[in-house]
């Protein structure tokens, strides 16, 4: 299968819109890591990502009479782009239909390139459906933004293009993974030239899909989809690059978004650029790769394969970089309430920078602090068991959602006695105009809403926690009421920082 591309690929065409990217080195990334790094900058593409590449590829092979009835897409955005731009320089009409979560960024990189985007739906699933409507309505010519054979070739020249860049020992190339159309493209053509190289699929752990297609042996459907790395937020591996994927990609690399905070962090470090969530993962899988194996002295290509994130997402990137690293950890202390024990406790830090410090009073006996502590490579072992040993009772809240997104923000007091049956919930829903409001309007009136925090971190999804005062004999109705309300909850009520802080 995989070599029915390497023609295609040979044939394609691609540099009417697109460039050929640099191959640069890492230079912090290498000397941290002990291997060498190299980043191919496809961020450095004229819509910021690699997608152009297929988009005009597969378009430019469409006949006059396909084109002629105009031409639409579904797509979370770059793909957006990358069709828009083709059809600028064909000289014909696009209708991209895009998710309303869509970074308003990419949105407004498609109007300016002359297409039309249609905002549907909530996720890529939907917005696809909408353009098939289209399609049949109107007789439009679906361009599919992976899964489809001219699409893959068109990403392949990506692996065409840094095989002649690098000529030298190489051992592994990173490749992000959303619907495979990169991976696909990449590993069919590394694998027919060099054998040797591993091909090593990233993907985010909110959308695995091809992880979760290699454990099954066929392609699965997620049963959801988060959607931070917006870019790869596909709920199934296309049929077409499944077909290349299973043989040739040598294993696949999940991460998760404090993880990719990191790498994007580190991508800025080495090349002041910003990729988005997507854009990292293949840096990010080559980090994980590098500490789970243990290799020093190999060479080692990672995709940055996009740079399209909206500014305000910097906020929480930039708050979560550090714990994605491994670089910060956040802990709840319980320490003596009486003079001096801050000072004690602060002592036995060190010099090590404290990054955050939340306490508020709360018996005559003991004080709950809610600490972020700055720690090097395996320092937070070390921080852990001094804290044991001089008795301090500690929690380690680094990788405790509601801490990371909620708590943090929230502590300052227990709920008085008067506040009883509270359960909490955690909720996401997906972040556009009004829609906080709208999820209040659902959830209604019938419970007393005893505790409420919301953050909007630029993201495309909302996060809220909610404490609801129910009596038992309320409960299933309660439940019931809540699916109704069809956003992802969780029931948070056993929640250990919850109950240190709030409860």
């Amino acid at each position: 299968m995989a070599q029915n591309y390497i023609k295609r690929i040979l044939e394609a065409n691609v540099y009417d819109v697109a460039v050929q990217t640099p191959l640069s080195q890492a230079q912090f990334l290498t000397k941290r890591l002990g291997n060498t790094v190299l980043i191919k900058r496809e961020d450095m593409q004229p819509v910021y990502s690699f997608k152009c590449r297929g988009a005009y590829n597969c378009i430019s092979k469409k006949t006059p009479e396909e084109l002629a009835k105009g031409i639409v897409t579904a797509s979370a955005g770059n793909h957006a782009q990358g069709v828009a731009l083709s059809a600028q320089k064909l000289g014909i009409k696009a209708t991209i239909v895009m998710p309303l979560t869509t970074p308003e960024i990419k949105v407004a990189s498609v109007r300016a390139l002359g297409g039309k985007a249609i905002l549907f739906g909530d996720t890529f699933d939907e917005a696809f459906s909408h353009s098939q409507k289209l399609v049949k309505e109107k007789g439009m010519t679906y361009i599919h933004p992976y899964d489809d054979p001219d699409v893959i070739a068109g990403q392949g020249t990506v692996a065409m293009e840094l095989l002649r860049q690098h000529t030298g020992p190489l051992n592994a190339i990173f490749v992000p993974v959303g619907g495979g159309g990169l991976a696909a493209g990449i590993a069919a053509y590394v694998k027919y030239l060099r054998p040797d190289v591993k091909v090593i699929g990233v993907e985010s752990t909110e959308s695995a899909c091809l992880a979760a297609a290699m454990k099954a042996g066929k392609r699965v459907t997620l049963p959801h989809v988060g959607i931070f790395a917006d870019g790869v937020a596909v709920g199934q591996i296309g049929k077409h690059t499944w077909e290349v994927c299973k043989d040739n990609i040598d294993e696949v690399i999940t991460i998760t978004p404090d993880e990719l905070c990191a790498a994007i962090k580190d991508i800025f470090d080495d090349t002041r650029s910003i990729a988005e969530p997507a854009g990292a993962l293949g840096v990010a899988g080559l980090k994980k790769y590098v500490e789970r194996e243990g290799v020093s002295g190999q060479t080692f290509i990672a995709i940055e394969s996009g740079a399209n994130m909206n500014f305000d997402r910097l906020r929480y990137v930039s708050e979560m970089a550090e714990v994605g690293e491994g670089r910060e950890v956040i802990l709840a202390v319980t320490i003596p309430e009486k003079a001096g024990s801050f000072q004690a406790f602060c002592n036995l830090l060190g010099k090590r920078p404290i990054t955050e410090f939340n306490y508020r009073y709360g018996s005559d006996k003991q004080a709950q602090i809610y600490v972020g502590v700055k720690v090097l490579d395996g320092g937070k072992d070390t921080l852990l068991k001094e804290l044991d040993e001089k008795g301090y009772p500690v929690l380690d809240l680094s990788q405790d959602e509601i801490s990371k997104y909620h708590i943090r923000h929230m502590v300052g007091g227990h709920a008085p006695d008067s506040v009883d049956n509270e359960i909490l919930y955690r909720f996401e829903f997906p972040e556009r105009p009004a829609a906080l409001l709208t999820f209040l309007k659902k959830l209604g009136k019938r419970w007393n809403i005893s505790m409420f925090h919301y953050r909007n971190h630029g993201a495309a999804n909302g996060r809220v926690l909610v404490g609801l005062q129910a009596a038992k004999a309320d409960k299933k109705e309660l439940k019931g009421y809540l699916e109704e309300l069809a956003y992802p909850y969780w029931d948070e009520s056993d929640n250990p920082a919850y109950k240190l802080f709030l409860k």
